[in-house]
């Protein structure tokens, strides 16, 4: 027999975690995860519309695997100890290495920057906007259940790697920053 995409047990409002508790749909855990899960396919819709402009960023494919592990970590039962891939500080210092490279061909930055210019340039504004959530997600759920800050940490580097990315793809293609202006 195939492989059914549908297996009815959620319907009653509770969802299952590696490792076999099950826990409601709206727990911050889930939050958690779904949101990873979220950024993962905004940043997807990133790749391919940056790739549509001829800006190909072959890093972005080990973000979403990254991104990936993250969430089967935030999918595991607390309570097991279970074989997930981790997040390691070698993950972290590559979106490092990356923003720093994309940094040196940047002009530097004098102000805030406006979130707009073009599709490519304001999805990656998106991106990081579902990261930061997914940030603050993962923190609140540190405070009720022991989580990995090592995913913490990645989401808050990850962030800063999609804000420098924003401005990557605008320099690429020759947008210019809006600057925010403040009240007038």
């Amino acid at each position: 027999m195939a492989f059914k995409i549908y297996t009815k047990t959620g319907d009653k409002g509770t969802t299952g975690l590696y490792g076999g508790a099950r826990i409601p749909k709206h727990h911050i855990r889930i939050e958690s995860y779904g949101t990873v899960d979220e950024l993962n396919s905004h940043i997807g819709l990133l790749m391919d519309m940056g790739k549509k402009e001829g800006i190909d960023i072959p890093h972005l494919v080990n973000v979403q695997n990254e991104l990936f592990n993250v969430g089967s970590i935030l999918a595991s039962d607390p309570a097991k100890d279970l074989p997930v891939p981790n997040i390691e500080t070698k993950h972290i210092e590559q979106l490092e290495k990356e923003i720093d490279r994309y940094h040196e061909e940047l002009p530097p930055l004098k102000a805030f920057i406006l979130p707009s210019g073009h599709p490519v340039v304001s999805q990656a504004h998106v991106c990081r906007c579902v990261c930061r959530r997914a940030e603050r997600l993962v923190v609140a759920l540190n405070e009720t259940e022991k989580t990995d800050m090592m995913t913490v940490r990645y989401l808050n580097r990850l962030s800063d790697y999609l804000f420098t990315l924003s401005r990557y793809y605008g320099l690429k293609l020759g947008i210019t920053e809006l600057e925010w202006k403040g009240l007038s």
